[in-house]
Parts: C-alpha cells; structure tokens; sequence
C-alpha cells in the first residue's frame, strides 16, 4: 500500500507514533507535494520510504498500481503507463530504509 497525499503531509503530527502507525498498518511508501518536516524524519526512521514529486501526485488516481524506485528516482504509473522522476534518496537515508528503520540500520552498524 503507498499512499498519495498532497501538501505538507504529516503536518501536526510531531510524534513518531503517527509514523509507525502508518507502518504497522502496511504503508510501504508515501508519495507527496511536501512533508512536515518532524512528520518526514519519522517516517525516515520507520524505514517509510517518503517521496516529493508533486507531478506524479497530481498523475496518480486511487487504484492505479504504481512502482517506486527509491535510489533512481523514478515512480511508474503502471496504470497509466507514465513515469515520474524526483530526487533520489541520499545513500544515508536509502540504508536506513534497506534496514526498515533507524533502530536496525544503527544495529546492523554496531554488529
């Protein structure tokens, strides 16, 4: 499940809670215009792929089966037959969530 959101998505939710909420319910990525930033590092540490691409958004319509490739930065609209392009993951955060979170990326580190 990825969910598609608009504009600064996360926004009062300063606690990690709202994230891992949103991961035990089965979100596998978040597609967005913009994030809150607090929202956006939780979400990081969750190991929830968090994506800006405010084209895709505005490209994705509730059912179409989409497919995200966080370390080249593009989102394919399977649906549709249309891709979308957003700045890739920085490597740091692309191993946080190879890990699926903070806490196992900084165990996997100390091992």
């Amino acid at each position: 499940n990825i969910i598609v959101a608009g504009k600064n998505f996360g926004c009062g939710s300063s606690r990690e809670q709202a994230a891992t909420c949103l991961k035990y319910a089965g979100v596998k990525a978040i597609v967005a215009k913009s994030f809150a930033r607090i929202f956006f590092r939780n979400a990081i540490n969750q190991g929830i792929p968090i994506i800006e691409a405010k084209e895709a958004v505005d490209n994705i319509e509730e059912g179409d089966e989409i497919e995200i490739d966080t370390e080249k930065g593009i989102i394919n609209n399977l649906t549709k037959g249309k891709s979308f392009s957003f700045t890739p993951l920085p490597p740091f955060i692309q191993d946080i969530i190879d890990a699926g979170g903070l806490i196992n990326s900084l165990k996997k580190k100390i091992r």
